[in-house]
């Protein structure tokens, strides 16, 4: 469930700064954890911004970080427009329009997001009659956004690199600050020594 996997995702990244996994239940976590989630999937996850959050465990490990850095209204308002854009009622459209505007857009919104003028006055113009389409500006603008700031800074961070890191390859401190520094391309040779 979505909930056991985010306990879980939780659990993981907690023990980011620490390589060692002392406790028998951390390494059941860790392997069941890993067992579901494939290092392929992941890898790919690197490839684009667009791979990473239409993975469900993908989405969960970037808002996560985000939420590290204070700026999860980003990819909440992202999931929330994709979340509109399957409105099938026409008589929801404008609640729902209103309540994403008031949330994140407006002058007053409690999780403002980072948008020129421009594509806020063309999205508040657009609120006058809400279409499945009416944020797609906004939503393209927040996107590059993330894909050119904070994606990359995930990419770096221990809540990609910890995923990233096969099961055993971070046996002592030392593999775990040179597995780091090798991000996506593991040295074999490390990854065979810890095995």
């Amino acid at each position: 469930s979505a909930k056991d996997m985010k306990h879980r995702l939780g659990f993981l990244l907690q023990k980011s700064d620490s390589c060692d996994y002392s406790s028998s239940q951390g390494k059941k976590e860790k392997l069941s954890s890993s067992q579901r989630l494939s290092q392929e999937e992941v890898r790919k996850w690197a490839e684009s911004l667009e791979n990473l959050i239409h993975h469900d465990r993908g989405l969960a490990a970037f808002r996560a970080f985000l939420k590290s850095e204070y700026s999860e209204e980003n990819i909440e308002f992202w999931v929330s427009c994709e979340e509109y854009k399957k409105t099938k009622s026409p008589a929801k459209l404008s609640p729902k329009a209103r309540k994403i505007y008031d949330e994140f857009i407006s002058v007053q919104a409690t999780k403002e997001v980072n948008l020129d003028s421009c594509t806020r006055e063309k999205t508040s113009h657009n609120m006058l009659e809400p279409t499945l389409s009416c944020f797609d500006e906004a939503q393209r603008k927040i996107f590059t956004l993330m894909e050119k700031d904070s994606y990359r800074r995930f990419l770096k961070s221990p809540y990609y690199l910890d995923l990233v890191s096969p099961p055993g390859a971070g046996c002592g401190p030392e593999n775990c600050k040179r597995n780091h520094a090798h991000s996506l391309d593991c040295n074999s040779n490390i990854i065979s020594q810890c095995a």
